[in-house]
């Protein structure tokens, strides 16, 4: 297919809920592979996608992301049919942004190489700390020299756009050791570093020790914070979201997505997606999931959630996401896309946090500061009517 300038912009969501072991803290949708489970389950999410590739045809996708789980633990076979797949279902674009998640260990030069070969131009390595006890305390089943390995090798074999992710608030960890983490992955020199609070969810290990846990005090996290924010920025990171930065020109543009309220389609147990005005998610039972796509019949018995974007959804959704960015809301622009005044409507509740420190309002933008974006989730629950 020619990719046209009609074509509108769509990106592409894969998920791989397979990993060695679960950490103590995850609740995300992940578990060690069971015999003979994987290739059932990546059978299923490859009719999953050649089902919905005439939905797309319009569209053409300039971000795909395989997320986990752990991505990299599957065979080059195995990767190699994914991304065929994605290739054979959806017109990509020339510049695709093409993400692939991997743990520190999973990987060696050879299998990063052929991830290259296939398209694959940024990755992402889960280091979370530079300290082997506090790795041990998440239950991460890496080792910093295990990062260190991969993150050259990755190098080594031609990614030029590498983000790493980091934690703060994990149990044992101090300011002095969030600060030589951070100052561990800046001499890496990577072009994207994620940096997330530990939280702790209903359902894992760690909500179950909840009581016992090591943890910093909120003063030492919120330290932790502007540590990040402050490092990061003098070593030319720019902090364009809550919990990201980028060297110019390597934000995630796939992240963006969401942020921007933009088109996407996931595909996967638990996978998210919003397009044609809705947002939905489908179950996380495999076996439901893989028998739907094996022996189609109603797609509807495999979503978790459906909801139609209303005009008032889209409002709220519109700044809720925009102010998660440090760019903020543009007034001219909110005007323009919903024909009314965003001081009108939100000046008097933002007030306090304008006085307060926690956000800056003029007459053409509203964004949070440092101090705001920590208690960001506080401030949009009291000024959006969700």
């Amino acid at each position: 297919m020619m990719i046209t300038d009609a074509m509108k912009k769509l990106g592409i969501y894969v998920h791989i809920p397979f990993c060695k072991s679960k950490c103590g803290y995850c609740d995300f949708c992940s578990h060690p592979p069971r015999d003979g489970e994987t290739d059932r389950y990546l059978n299923a999410l490859m009719l999953h996608m050649q089902d919905f590739s005439g939905a797309a045809q319009d569209y053409v996708v300039d971000t795909v992301y395989v997320g986990g789980g752990t991505p990299s633990l599957l065979s080059k076979k195995q990767v190699k049919s994914l991304v065929e797949c994605i290739k054979s279902s959806f017109e990509l674009d020339k510049d695709v942004e093409f993400t692939i998640e991997a743990n520190p260990g999973t990987v060696d030069k050879g299998y990063l190489r052929f991830l290259i070969s296939l398209g694959i131009n940024r990755i992402s390595f889960g280091l979370q700390s530079a300290s082997d006890k506090e790795l041990e305390a998440l239950g991460r089943i890496h080792t910093v020299a295990d990062f260190e390995k991969s993150f050259k090798a990755a190098r080594d074999a031609g990614f030029k756009n590498i983000n790493v992710d980091l934690m703060y608030g994990i149990p044992h960890q101090s300011a002095v050791s969030f600060g030589e983490t951070l100052e561990f992955v800046r001499g890496l020199d990577p072009e994207h570093i994620s940096v997330y609070g530990l939280k702790i969810e209903e359902g894992t290990p760690f909500y179950q020790q909840k009581d016992k846990l090591p943890l910093p005090d909120e003063e030492t996290e919120y330290k932790m914070y502007r540590t990040a924010h402050n490092v990061l920025e003098n070593a030319g990171y720019k902090h364009y979201e809550i919990s990201n930065f980028a060297r110019r020109g390597f934000e995630s543009k796939h992240n963006m997505r969401y942020w921007l309220d933009e088109k996407y389609l996931g595909f996967g147990i638990s996978a998210h997606s919003y397009f044609a005005g809705q947002r939905y998610a489908y179950i996380d039972d495999m076996e439901k999931y893989i028998h739907e796509m094996e022996h189609p019949k109603n797609m509807s018995d495999i979503l978790s959630e459906c909801t139609d974007i209303d005009v008032f959804t889209k409002e709220t959704e519109y700044v809720m996401l925009r102010m998660r960015l440090f760019d903020g809301v543009d007034i001219n622009d909110y005007r323009q896309e919903f024909d009314r005044d965003f001081i009108n409507k939100y000046g008097d509740k933002l007030k306090r946090y304008v006085e307060g420190g926690f956000v800056v309002l003029d007459n053409r933008h509203c964004a949070f500061t440092v101090k705001g974006m920590y208690v960001s989730n506080y401030i949009l629950s009291d000024i959006l009517d969700f």
